[in-house]
């Protein structure tokens, strides 16, 4: 028997608003690429996953182009929703929007490596106080030292890998950060990836710890002196101080 034809109608009327759907879509996705495609745009973005507000003139050096170019460069990357802008005196600040971008940009990375490439820890000549080493990625630690870190986070039975790209941090786990001066935030046992996320490195292409606590990790080290900024980097310095800390809590030889 053919069908009716209101069933006909209505079929189409269904495809027709899956089609709007798929084109608005890629659509979005096309001019999300296009920005990002701008190697000025993405020097730009890269500077910015330090988690540090940035001025525009910095940025215009990050990304060699001239102050003029740079406004309009950020001016679209603002008006995507990609980076949020902010007035301090007479001069305008750029960071990140949110986690989000950041993660999306840090996939975006691990993608773009080589497949199949040796990881950067397995080659020989990794040098202390390069990105590869050690760095900041939105806020929290990444590169080598991030991920062993985290590797052995969960060697220890501190953290446990959960779904959705999170990590469940135990009660031995709770203990072992709080007695650094790391609050964790409660969940009620159940893990959540905005408190800690497995953030697939682009350099080791292993996840390090990221969400709120990877960012109360970093800065705690910081106070304490274990790790300090690189000038003018991203990168990040173990002291001595670091180094006796990590091999002792975290059997993790740094060097």
């Amino acid at each position: 028997m053919a069908p009716a034809l209101g069933n006909i109608s209505a079929q189409t009327e269904a495809f027709g608003k899956k089609d709007s759907a798929n084109v608005f879509m890629s659509d979005s996705l096309a001019s999300a690429a296009k920005l990002l495609a701008e190697p000025a745009r993405a020097a730009m973005l890269l500077e910015l996953m330090g988690g540090r507000a940035v001025p525009a003139g910095k940025l215009a050096l990050a990304a060699h182009v001239s102050p003029s170019t740079a406004s309009e460069h950020l001016a679209r990357l603002t008006e995507a929703g990609f980076v949020a802008a902010h007035r301090q005196g007479r001069h305008r600040y750029y960071e990140i929007a949110n986690e989000e971008v950041a993660a999306a940009i840090e996939s975006l990375l691990v993608l773009s490596s080589t497949h199949g490439a040796t990881p950067l820890h397995e080659k020989a000549g990794l040098t202390m106080g390069s990105l590869e080493h050690a760095r900041t990625c939105y806020g929290h630690l990444a590169g080598w030292l991030g991920v062993a870190i985290a590797d052995a986070l969960q060697r220890e039975g501190f953290l446990i890998p959960a779904a959705e790209k999170a990590f469940a941090v135990t009660d031995g786990g709770i203990a072992w950060f709080e007695q650094r001066g790391i609050t964790v935030p409660r969940t009620s046992g159940r893990a959540n990836s905005k408190i800690a996320r497995q953030c697939l490195d682009w350099t080791e292409r292993r996840p390090h710890l990221a969400g709120s606590l990877g960012v109360t990790m970093y800065k705690r080290f910081s106070q304490l002196g274990w790790i300090a900024p690189a000038r003018r980097s991203r990168a990040i310095r173990v002291t001595l101080e670091g180094r006796q800390a990590f091999s002792k809590l975290l059997r993790i030889a740094v060097g």
